[in-house]
């Protein structure tokens, strides 16, 4: 039975590669600094790119299911991570339905699991933004001879600091996700280690120096990129 069972489980990094007593050197942490960047702006990337019209579709279309497709997204935005991390690791385990991809404990797999978190977010607000937007005006851009693409182009860019909000929400929902990370991650040093993985393994080894440490860089890393988009943002609202 227990060799029935092994061969089933995904290779998996030994004790001591996760949970070493050894401190993270500088290259390390700009390495797992990197990655944490590299995994939370691809995934808010294809959140963006999927959520941005699925969330058009949901402000301007009239379709049977859309209340409940707008129910459904309204509750994936308060998803807890760790139930995405279950479902996504489900998915990816090597007797799951994608196993033969074999992408648990890889960056993609973290990558697909943020973006489940994500996608809600920016979907979400994507609507909301449009919806909020006065009707007449769709009908004023029909009457100007414009197309529906130049239409939902210029709704975009009336509601363009709305959608900037859903933006920085969207990456705030997976710079600071941990729980998804570490299920579908494994934290694995050198691999799939993110910041905010490597703050709560630092804290299991009682390093709590080294963990508020790379706590403040993640909060300074998160100020940053909103600092960015906010002044994008507000430079728009003065135009």
């Amino acid at each position: 039975m227990v060799s029935r069972y092994s061969s089933r489980m995904p290779t998996r990094p030994t004790q001591t590669s996760v949970w070493s007593n050894t401190f993270p050197t500088m290259p390390e942490i700009f390495q797992i600094t990197f990655l944490s960047l590299q995994i939370s702006a691809l995934a808010t990337g294809l959140s963006l790119i999927i959520g941005l019209p699925f969330g058009t579709l949901l402000a301007l279309g009239k379709f049977p299911g859309r209340s409940f497709l707008l129910s459904l997204v309204n509750t994936g935005m308060g998803l807890p991570p760790v139930v995405v991390g279950l479902f996504v690791a489900m998915m990816l385990w090597r007797s799951g339905p994608l196993g033969e991809m074999r992408l648990i404990y890889t960056p993609s797999a973290i990558i697909i699991a943020q973006v489940v978190i994500s996608f809600p977010v920016v979907t979400g607000l994507t609507a909301a933004a449009l919806q909020s937007l006065d009707p007449r005006l769709r009908l004023q851009l029909y009457g100007l001879g414009a197309s529906r693409t130049q239409m939902i182009g210029m709704l975009w860019k009336e509601a363009r600091l709305p959608l900037l909000a859903a933006l920085m929400a969207g990456f705030g929902s997976v710079i600071s996700e941990v729980g998804a990370s570490m299920m579908v991650g494994g934290n694995i040093r050198y691999q799939t280690r993110v910041l905010t993985t490597a703050i709560v393994l630092e804290t299991g080894k009682g390093n709590f120096d080294i963990a508020i440490a790379l706590g403040l860089l993640l909060l300074t890393i998160t100020f940053l990129v909103n600092w960015a988009l906010t002044w994008i943002q507000q430079r728009g609202a003065r135009k």
